[in-house]
């Protein structure tokens, strides 16, 4: 699988990255604060996947003993690099599917808005890395566009969240953008995606939805990867 194929062609396009804070508006400071109760103090490492121009990574390394920012856009990256920052945040290119983690497991890690990019069979196995990554106990906080809705609910709720897009790109996403992204990338259903996270070895404390879309999960780390039967042999 070529993640940098499946990243959309704005997030490796630099004059869209140069915007791209503006655009989002995001602030990190609920996340880190939620983070920081669920234990994240300076002795914790953590990675955030799917860290875009750092906005997140940069704030946790103010209160982390280490951050890893990892992002496959060469342009995002590019970003970050040129932020000024401390000894304790790298900045890594690569995805869910080609990081490589060094040093002792993490404690936490976060990804926003970035795992939809993947479809759902990639999904699982970069669910089952992440496991890998993250010592026993470790917290997963996971933020995606994902579908809370039954699948014959589906296009009532793809509808209205369509319809609320901005008008102008510069205040946000935009109704055109919204239907690319139901069309182009690889949002699923959470009675898909909670199992996965489950098989992956993660427990979830936590699962909210905002507009039936927008979903905000905590995890925790409880068991190794359980291993599926093979099938078996044809003819057995």
């Amino acid at each position: 699988m070529d993640e940098l194929a499946l990243a959309g062609a704005e997030h490796l396009d630099p004059a869209y990255v140069e915007g791209y804070d503006r655009k989002a508006a995001f602030d990190p400071a609920d996340d880190l604060a939620e983070l920081r109760e669920l234990g994240l103090d300076a002795d914790s490492t953590l990675v955030d996947f799917g860290a875009g121009t750092g906005t997140f990574a940069f704030a946790a390394a103010d209160v982390s003993r280490r951050v890893v920012a990892v992002d496959v856009s060469a342009a995002m990256v590019a970003v970050m690099r040129a932020r000024p920052r401390t000894d304790n945040l790298e900045v890594v290119e690569a995805g869910f599917l080609t990081y490589a983690h060094a040093g002792a497991p993490a404690d936490y890690v976060y990804t926003r808005n970035a795992l939809h990019h993947l479809p759902d069979a990639w999904k699982a196995v970069a669910l089952s890395r992440i496991a890998a990554v993250l010592g026993p106990g470790g917290v997963l906080r996971l933020r995606d566009l994902v579908y809370a809705c039954e699948p014959e609910e589906l296009a009532e709720v793809v509808s209205a969240w369509v319809e609320q897009g901005a008008v102008r790109p510069e205040d946000g996403w935009t109704r055109a953008e919204r239907e690319e992204h139901v069309r182009d990338e690889f949002s699923t259903f959470n009675l898909l995606l909670e199992p996965m996270l489950e098989r992956a070895g993660f427990t979830i404390e936590r699962a909210e939805f905002r507009s039936r879309i927008y979903a905000d999960y905590v995890c925790r780390l409880t068991a190794r990867p359980a291993r599926a039967r093979r099938p078996a042999s044809p003819g057995a």
